[in-house]
């Protein structure tokens, strides 16, 4: 794999974004890569797996280049169908797992981030739900997961807003669960691994199962809304107003 770096180390398994020219900017490779470590992670003996990334931050979320490139409809589905299938997985994973941000997690990182068990921040991080600013709608099940972890109201206020939060804002508001270094990460991990893990993993299976149905129908609404708003005048407007480096100017078409 040329963008994922798998690694293990005991129990533990490791996926790191490895697009660091980009900040792990993803790509439809880079998510076909992560889409097969996780399938790889999924049948080998770690109990645990790390989601972080390479150089100066997490991930600034889906390549806006390669959108720009790429108007064709066939290869939209396709990447939307690789997203959906990385929510699932993760959702689904009988491994509990980690992200661990650093610098910036936005859009589809961020969704990524938050599809995880358990989110640590370092100080210095910032995320962003931040699609609105090109006109989209959030993907990668960044509805669902951010409803599971705060509720419907603020979820809408934070997308609708797309401002980018510190790592105390977002603790403070429920999005990460702590504020901690590269310790923190070893710290959970010796705590899980104290733990009866095969139960703890039973009990996330169980609330995956519970909710399987909300992600899968979060998911198909995402990519017929994302098709939808990739049509419009102010996805245009915003596309070209983040290349151009300035405030864009939307006409609600």
């Amino acid at each position: 794999m040329e963008h994922i770096v798998l690694s293990y180390e005991d129990r533990v398994a490791t996926i790191e974004l490895n697009r660091p020219d980009t900040l792990n900017a993803l790509n439809e490779k880079m998510l076909a890569e992560l889409l097969q470590a996780l399938k790889e992670v999924e049948t080998s003996e770690a109990d645990i797996v790390i989601i972080r990334g390479r150089g100066k931050g997490f991930s600034a979320g889906g390549d806006i280049k390669t959108m720009l490139q790429s108007t064709n409809e066939h290869s939209f589905i396709e990447v939307m169908e690789t997203i959906k299938q990385i929510a699932v997985k993760l959702h689904q994973l009988p491994k509990l797992t980690i992200s661990y941000v650093h610098g910036a997690a936005a859009g589809l990182g961020f969704s990524l981030a938050l599809a995880c068990d358990y989110v640590i921040a370092n100080e210095q991080a910032r995320v962003a739900m931040n699609f609105i600013g090109i006109g989209l709608v959030p993907d990668g099940g960044g509805h669902f997961f951010l409803k599971r972890k705060i509720g419907d109201v603020k979820s809408k206020q934070i997308i609708w807003e797309g401002k980018v939060m510190s790592a105390q804002e977002a603790y403070e508001v429920g999005l990460i669960d702590e504020i901690g270094d590269e310790q923190a990460i070893q710290q959970k991990v010796t705590e899980w691994l104290a733990k009866p893990i095969r139960a703890m993993i039973a009990t996330k299976q169980l609330y995956a199962y519970l909710s399987e149905e909300q992600l899968l129908n979060t998911l198909q609404m995402e990519t017929a809304y994302q098709a939808k708003m990739r049509k419009t005048k102010d996805h245009e407007e915003g596309i070209r107003a983040f290349l151009e480096k300035r405030r864009p100017h939307f006409s609600g078409k």
